[in-house]
């Protein structure tokens, strides 16, 4: 699997109906809060034309593509943090996710209520953020009053980790998210890391637009552009309709429909696109006339563990890493042209797999 991606957003800004098309689970979205008790989880494959490629290439029997888990999470309300709406039985489903797309609602629509009575992109935003901040520092106060004692023996380390505590909370305080807390050094990093906040989920925000607005976007969209600049955060947006109707189209009709709308890719590429960037992802391959499959690991893993990826004997027993590059397997058309080239690179453990790269793994245990 690629990654997991929770969903969160308020009540009726889309965030139902831009999962059941991006995940075709055909879960009905109503109109009206808590329509969403438990979290809907839909796998989806991840689409990659080069995994497409490699197949017609090696004239695979089998595709198999990484997947991205999307969790749809109930709508957050005022409230949350303290258990309003089921808050802190959605709020504990946030911490399972590796990270968190938000949606916010960048569309008027009188048949579509909105739980404020307004469209507010900012109010919005600062609404959920809220509510979760909140939850963190519930989680932080604990932890602060059970270091506070530790500290009080002299210790300098359980010392430092207090004062982390500390700044964490006044950075709270301003209403920022501990994500953007800023630290000296990676053990300051981890003191934070291990308390597995609400608020330390790597974020985009997707803004859920009007048909008329996905490629030119709007004053909402600007508005949420504005706040993500300010962070550095990502924006993505998409269209829940248009998603919608994508969702019950075949492949070629799709491209069809995208190229009417000027539009390139659906929005569920752009939102895997971006979660890869956010998380730092690239995607291996393995391919043969058996099988072509996809892998996802971390950017800058070396060959053992990426190869544990694919079976964990072979991070045990790892002897060596034979690696083509796609580019120069594209460009010359199969492996017996890569090898003659001189090209088939041997990598041995200290090797970072790379991005695009179709490896075979020599092992023994």
């Amino acid at each position: 699997m690629g990654f997991n991606c929770g969903i969160i957003g308020l009540p009726n800004v889309g965030k139902s109906t831009i999962f059941n098309a991006m995940t075709a689970a055909g879960i009905a979205a109503e109109n009206y809060p808590f329509c969403t008790i438990e979290p809907n989880v839909g796998i989806v494959p991840v689409p990659d034309v080069r995994l497409n490629k490699l197949a017609a290439l090696y004239n695979t029997q089998k595709i198999i593509p990484t997947t991205i888990e999307f969790v749809d999470i109930a709508g957050l309300v005022k409230g949350a943090s303290k258990g309003e709406g089921l808050g802190n039985q959605f709020l504990g489903h946030i911490r399972e996710v590796d990270a968190v797309a938000h949606v916010v609602r960048c569309f008027e629509d009188s048949n579509v209520v909105h739980v404020d009575g307004s469209i507010d992109p900012k109010r919005d935003i600062e609404e959920v953020e809220t509510e979760l901040i909140i939850k963190d520092l519930d989680t932080l106060q604990r932890k602060m009053k059970e270091t506070e004692g530790r500290a009080r023996s002299g210790d300098k380390k359980v010392k430092e980790e207090f004062d982390v505590y500390a700044r964490l909370s006044e950075h709270f305080d301003s209403g920022r998210l501990a994500k953007y807390m800023s630290y000296e050094d990676e053990q300051q990093r981890e003191y934070v890391r291990s308390l597995n906040l609400l608020t330390d989920k790597p974020v985009m925000y997707i803004a859920n637009v009007d048909e008329a607005s996905v490629v030119t976007g709007n004053n909402f969209v600007d508005a949420v552009r504005e706040i993500a600049s300010r962070e550095g955060a990502r924006v993505v947006v998409v269209s829940g309709k248009i998603e919608a109707e994508l969702s019950q189209l075949v492949a070629d009709e799709r491209a069809a429909f995208l190229s009417d709308l000027g539009l390139k890719e659906s929005g569920l590429e752009r939102v895997i696109r971006e979660g890869y960037s956010l998380l730092n992802l690239i995607t291996f391959f393995t391919a043969g006339p058996k099988e072509a499959h996809a892998w996802t690991v971390q950017a800058n893993t070396c060959a053992p563990k990426a190869s544990g990826k694919i079976h964990s004997d072979f991070e045990k027993g790892f002897i060596r890493m034979e690696v083509i590059k796609y580019d120069d397997l594209m460009r010359l058309g199969s492996e017996q042209g890569v090898k003659d080239a001189g090209l088939l690179h041997v990598e041995g453990k200290d090797y970072v797999v790379q991005d695009g790269d179709i490896v075979v793994v020599r092992f023994s245990v």
